[in-house]
């Protein structure tokens, strides 16, 4: 009696959602913890954020002369500041990044931005680059796994290569606590960066309109007998005398008028307000900030000392911390001048619509009058005559020349008290006397504190670096040229064994899934990494001979000893499936390991009943084919999200979400 096969299990379909523009370059990114995917569009030039269902394009981000190269999204999908919030659970916790160049470097970074250097490595010896295309690692080991491709080559062949980061066992100074204070020293320099940045344009907005507003009025008066009269000088006659020139008179009814003193005491006063603001509310809180921070870097430094290998001494943190209480001292003197300009500016805007008004019309009424007798005329002639052409801002903001800025560098000799210094110069530019015009611009001093703090930073990741160490590359081939592959380390046991499984589909035969080789190697501090078995997984081959096209995509291997790929079978519906291989059940007989040999192929039924694996059909298919899949684990973050499966379709203008098995991650089976 003939048996039929069980029909194939459901994915349940979550949403679909439509682009309005197609997806560019098979960018698709799901968030792991909310209904959120992105994708890329316009030409790589925006990025786009969808929400499944009807809701569709949820927002769109595009900034001029720049392209999105590649796209994920953060693990616990928060929106961090620019200051991470401090956690009692994470505070022994060392982030690594590990990224590979163009010209075959391996850059590594700690902590979101620190970086430790570029690092590079031939396993074949010699100057032949090879190029990262693979990498896993665990955090309970130092010890991270590279998969790496030579650049020239036939594609037959990767190489698993070691790579053991001995800084993270074996720093001198908490690692954690030193990575997290110099990480957020890094993003406080850019903050204050930032900040005096937009300080510098509020400074000038309350410059620039006013400027011009002045030009016009100061030709008319060159052209008086007595040319040489400023702006300055004609008005401050006016407010002692009450008597108006006819260029001036001229220009506050035809030139300025009401519609222009608008625009100026709106000009002034939102940029002072607005510096006012930045100064009190960013700039001075993120001063406080860094001193805290190198306060505590002072410490260490002091407890270590010079020989313990941390990479920055006590001299060295002083310097640092003299230079911030130096910005913060320019930093009070601007919050100071600011108040009173605006204070002042405010008696000076009052008198000038005064006189427009005045000037405007035949007649003094009784309002005019009483306005004018009850004018602060002192405030009015100290903004004429300190403010109106030059504001004492310009002391900290105004630009210098070149030859002024190196004689000033060169001034500021090793050992001098910075605080000391920059207080004298303050003194003497009050007096009028001549005084070092680059050393209280606040641009000079934060860039000369970015510039001390990076020999701190270099300093620390030189000395951090010196434990990078590559370990013996083994040579992975299966003697054809390589489609897809993939790299997953599992579990160390208690000797510090760790099984390291990498996948590989041939580019001639599309149709043998996955072959996994594990690797259990020794994981020493020393990179003494020895190999205690080596060998390879059959590949896996369906009955029916799915035809694996270049719309396959391999899954993210998960802890679970599973990994899922899509299969679009051209024999039989259902036309796509997801294939499960389970890598570490004992029904996955290995077989010994031989370099550039293909092994014997398993028949795959897509059934559980073989101890293979499974095959998963996604519902509601007429019509759609995919061609990219993301795989996202349940996430209790934002209330109980299932494990999903993103697919996008073969229009990039299409992708569909389903509900995935709950037994996708299978955490507590052992290698």
């Amino acid at each position: 009696m003939a048996t039929h096969p069980a029909p194939l299990a459901k994915l349940a379909l979550l949403g679909t959602t439509a682009l309005s523009s197609p997806a560019a370059a098979g960018h698709l990114a799901c968030n792991p913890a909310i209904d959120l995917t992105a994708t890329v569009g316009e030409a790589g030039a925006a990025l786009l954020v969808w929400r499944a269902g009807d809701q569709g394009l949820v927002s769109k981000c595009v900034e001029r002369g720049r392209t999105v190269d590649a796209l994920a999204w953060k693990a616990d999908a928060s929106l961090e500041s620019v200051f991470r919030p401090f956690k009692t659970e994470e505070a022994d916790d060392v982030h690594v990044m590990v990224v590979g160049t163009t010209d075959g470097g391996i850059h590594l970074s700690i902590n979101d931005s620190f970086v430790i250097g570029t690092a590079k490595h031939s396993p074949r010896g010699g100057d032949e680059i090879f190029h990262l295309c693979g990498h896993s690692s665990r955090p309970e080991v130092s010890t991270h796994m590279l998969l790496l491709r030579p650049e020239t080559g036939d594609g037959t062949a990767l190489y698993l290569v070691p790579m053991n980061l001995a800084f993270l066992d074996s720093s001198p100074a908490n690692l954690s606590l030193l990575a997290s204070k110099t990480t957020t020293l890094q993003n406080l320099l850019r903050y204050l960066k930032s900040t005096q940045s937009h300080m510098v344009s509020d400074w000038q907005s309350t410059r620039e309109l006013p400027r011009r507003f002045m030009a016009g009025v100061q030709d008319d008066l060159k052209k008086m007998p007595n040319g040489d009269m400023t702006v300055v000088q004609a008005l401050y006659h006016t407010v002692v005398t009450g008597h108006v020139y006819e260029p001036v008179k001229e220009w506050l009814v035809d030139t300025l008028g009401e519609r222009g003193h608008k625009r100026w005491e709106k000009a002034v006063v939102s940029g002072l307000t607005s510096l006012r603001g930045l100064v009190h509310g960013n700039f001075v809180p993120a001063l406080e900030r860094c001193g805290a921070i190198l306060s505590r870097l002072l410490g260490i430094a002091r407890f270590h000392g010079t020989g313990k290998g941390i990479g920055f001494d006590e001299a060295q943190i002083a310097k640092l911390m003299e230079i911030v209480s130096c910005l913060m001292m320019v930093a009070h003197r601007i919050l100071t001048v600011v108040m009173d300009e605006l204070e002042y500016f405010n008696a000076f805007s009052i008198w000038l619509r005064l006189e427009i008004d005045k000037q405007g019309s035949s007649s003094i009424t009784e309002e005019l009058s009483e306005k004018e007798a009850t004018m602060d005329s002192p405030r009015v002639l100290s903004y004429i005559q300190h403010y109106l052409a030059s504001s004492p801002l310009s002391v900290y903001f105004d630009e210098v020349a070149k030859e002024d800025y190196t004689k000033d560098q060169e001034m500021i000799a090793p050992g001098v008290s910075l605080v000391d210094l920059l207080d004298k110069q303050l003194r003497e530019q009050a007096r009028g006397r001549p005084y070092m015009k680059v050393f209280p611009r606040i641009d000079f001093l934060l860039n000369y504190l970015v510039t001390s703090a990076n020999a701190v930073f270099d300093g620390i990741a030189n000395a951090e670096k010196r434990g990078v160490k590559f370990g013996q590359g083994t040579e992975i081939s299966i003697g054809r040229k390589l489609w897809k592959h993939d790299l997953w380390m599992g579990r160390p046991h208690k000797n510090l064994s760790a099984p390291t499984f990498t996948a590989m589909v041939p580019e001639d035969d599309k149709s043998q899934s996955w072959f996994d080789m594990p690797l259990r190697m020794t994981l020493s501090a020393n990179v003494s990494f020895s190999l205690h078995y080596s060998y390879r997984r059959p590949a896996c081959r369906k009955r029916q001979h799915p035809d694996f096209n270049k719309s396959f995509q391999k899954g993210k291997a998960e802890p679970s000893s599973k990994v899922a790929g899509r299969v679009n079978n051209n024999l039989e519906e259902p036309r796509s499936v997801l294939l499960r291989i389970t890598y570490q059940s004992p029904q996955m007989l290995y077989q010994g390991y031989t370099k550039g040999q293909t092994p014997p192929v398993l028949a795959f039924d897509g059934t559980e009943s073989d101890g293979l694996g499974s095959c998963i059909a996604p519902s509601n298919m007429s019509g759609f084919t995919p061609v990219q899949m993301v795989v996202q684990r349940p996430s209790k973050l934002r209330g109980e999200i299932p494990a999903r499966v993103c697919l996008l379709g073969r229009d990039k203008a299409l992708y569909k979400t389903y509900i995935f098995p709950n037994d996708l991650d299978d955490g507590n089976e052992q290698p």
